[in-house]
Parts: C-alpha cells; structure tokens; sequence
C-alpha cells in the first residue's frame, strides 16, 4: 500500500464527491490534483485543499487505465457460500475516503446475510455503521458497496442499512488495520 503523493493534470472534466460533505462537484479539466488515498478502485484527491472522492470508472481523468476486470466479479459457481465470500472480498474494497482502511477491517460492518431469492439467485442484506453517525459520506459509502454487491454473478439484490446500534468504537477496528493506523 503506497501513502506516496502524487500530483496529475486533470484531463477531462470529472464528476466527483466532496468529502466529507457528499456534495457531488464537477473537477474541471486543466486543474492540478494531488492524489492523496488510491485504495478499493477509487481515489481521494486534494484540490485547491479540499479533498474530494473520484470513482474508479473515472480513473482516466486521472491518467489512469480503467481496470473493466475489477467491476465486475462473475467466476465460480452460484452457491451461497461462493456469494458471501465474494461479498466480504467486495466489502473489503469500500474504503473510507479519509481513512487508508477498508469498512470491514473498520469494523464498520455488522452482518452481511446471503438468502435464496428467485430461482439460482441470491439476495444480500448488509447491516452497517458509520465512525460518526453525521458523516457526509456515509450515503456514498454505502451506496458503493451495494453497486459492487451487485456485481456478485448470481445476485440480483442487495440491501445494505447503516445502523447505529451498537454504535462503533475504536475497539472495533481489526488488530492488523490498528496497527497500520499506529493505534496500537
């Protein structure tokens, strides 16, 4: 994982997330953005001191290619096994856009069910939480994991509730992601 800075030319107008407000922004092409957190196929960059939150699938405005093969997750076979270690995989890809740790290694989520639903499909309901519960992004975080919870081959729908009971505490953070944040 690289905490490196880098510092690109925006090449096309790109759609954006304010953080950690959740207001969409338009960055204009020419401005100089300095990538800041590259984590879970999207990227926080700061421009002009505000950070923002930049898709994945914008990645080229960046000067990056766009990896069409991490979208999409469609091998193994359909079982509820095979969907549930897919979504956990997937839910470790989320990323706090401020935080260089994952929501699952956060301790961020609380329960990830699998169900039969219509014949050889799956249903997912995700229960999780915010660090704070006045969190702009909190939407945005949610709503992500529910797009690539979607991907799964065999899922044709996701729930994913953010909950505040119990509400989250440092404790909650694995012991590999507190120590990357020096906590321990």
């Amino acid at each position: 994982m690289s905490y490196t800075r880098n510092d690109v030319i925006v090449l096309r107008d790109c759609p954006a997330v304010a953080v950690p407000y959740g207001s969409p922004v338009t960055i204009e092409k020419g401005c100089e953005a300095t990538i800041t957190q590259q984590l879970g196929g999207s990227y926080t960059v700061m421009v002009e001191g505000n950070l923002y939150r930049i898709e994945g699938a914008d990645g080229d405005a960046l000067g990056f290619e766009v990896d069409e093969a991490t979208l999409h997750m469609h091998d193994g076979p359909v079982t509820a096994q095979a969907v549930e270690d897919a979504a956990w995989s997937l839910l470790a890809t989320c990323f706090d856009p401020e935080i260089p740790v994952d929501i699952v290694n956060l301790g961020l989520v609380y329960s990830c069910k699998v169900s039969p639903a219509a014949e050889g499909q799956f249903r997912i309901e995700v229960q999780m939480t915010l660090t704070a519960p006045g969190c702009g992004m909190g939407t945005m975080i949610a709503d992500e994991a529910r797009n690539k919870l979607l991907s799964i081959h065999g899922v044709d729908e996701v729930t994913v509730d953010l909950v505040w009971d119990p509400p989250w505490s440092r404790e909650m953070i694995s012991e590999p992601a507190r120590l990357q944040m020096g906590l321990l």
